[in-house]
Formats: structure tokens, sequence, C-alpha cells
């Protein structure tokens, strides 16, 4: 008997959206009263740090969407060396937690004026963060922009980040 343990073939493939799919469906979903939340990261190596925040923003709403970051802007935020898995590969394994309902592959944006169009296009009405943020400024200004929350979901989980697991790695290699 074959042993599978991951088979990417039938990944959840209707979660993860283009930006214009994503945007009409939040448009219907807005209608219908329902309550969005956004929660955005590089999620590179998934670990319990994740899941928490993920959970967590989970809990503020009625459909979460993650907005997955793209390969090139983690290069430029992380190191050259990363992300160690690809914004496909990202996706495909977020889109198997049941926790996250859409995942967004965005684009490499430019500035923060990229970042603005697409959360007010989306209209959340719930922006996750995890306290410590060093973005929380500018998730406040687009919360205000479209009278959506800003809210801590999760302090930082100590001992975990996916910049520490690379250390680690490293270090055992």
């Amino acid at each position: 008997m074959k042993l599978v343990l991951f088979d990417y073939s039938k990944t959840m493939v209707g979660k993860i959206l283009k930006i214009g799919d994503a945007v009409k469906l939040t448009k219907e979903l807005n209608i219908k009263g329902r309550t969005i939340v956004l929660a955005g990261g590089c999620f590179d190596i998934l670990h319990v740090g994740h899941i928490a925040y993920l959970a967590n923003a989970k809990k503020q709403g009625d459909v979460l969407f993650a907005l997955l970051e793209s390969d090139e802007n983690i290069k430029k935020l992380k190191t050259s060396n990363r992300p160690i898995n690809r914004q496909e590969d990202r996706a495909k394994i977020l889109s198997h937690l049941d926790i996250v309902d859409y995942i967004i592959k965005l684009p490499c944006f430019k500035t923060d004026e990229d970042y603005d169009k697409l959360v007010i296009s989306l209209k959340p009405a719930i922006i996750a963060t995890t306290k410590a943020d060093n973005y929380i400024f500018h998730k406040k200004r687009q919360a205000k922009k479209i009278g959506a929350k800003v809210i801590d979901v999760t302090g930082i989980v100590k001992n975990q980040s996916t910049s520490k697991l690379v250390k680690l790695l490293k270090k055992l290699i």
C-alpha cells in the first residue's frame, strides 16, 4: 500500500481567489450582511502562531479572507533567502485550513496605496492584527476610510516565528 501524506492535487482551489473575484464575492457577502475579516501575512512555514492568529481572526466574523504576500515582497521584508515556500504552495496549504474561507494571492505591491486600494475595494468589517504589528498605522488608516475595525486578535506567540524556525534549521544543517 502506497502512503500519501499530502496530495496537493486535491487542494481546495475554489478557496484561492484572484483579486477581481474576491472583490465581487465581498460585495455579495456585504449585501447579505456577512461580517468579513481580513488577515494578512506571509505564512511561509505554517506554525502555531499562524494558527492562533487565523483562528482568532475567524472568531471576529463570518468569513475570513487571508491576504497572502507575494514572494517578491517577502524577499524585501525578510531576506533574499525567503520565502522558503512559493506563494502558490503557501496558498494551497492555507486552503486546507477550515478556519480560512478564502485566500487572496497578492501581487507584488509597490506602495501603501496599492494595499489601500485593495482593502477599500474588499470593504471588510474587521482587519485582524497581532499585538506589536509593524503596519498597524496603515491598517488603522485603511479601516478609518471604510468604517472597519482593527482588532488585535493575538499577541506574538513566544518562540514561534518562521524566521526563528529558519535560523534553527540552518544550525542543524
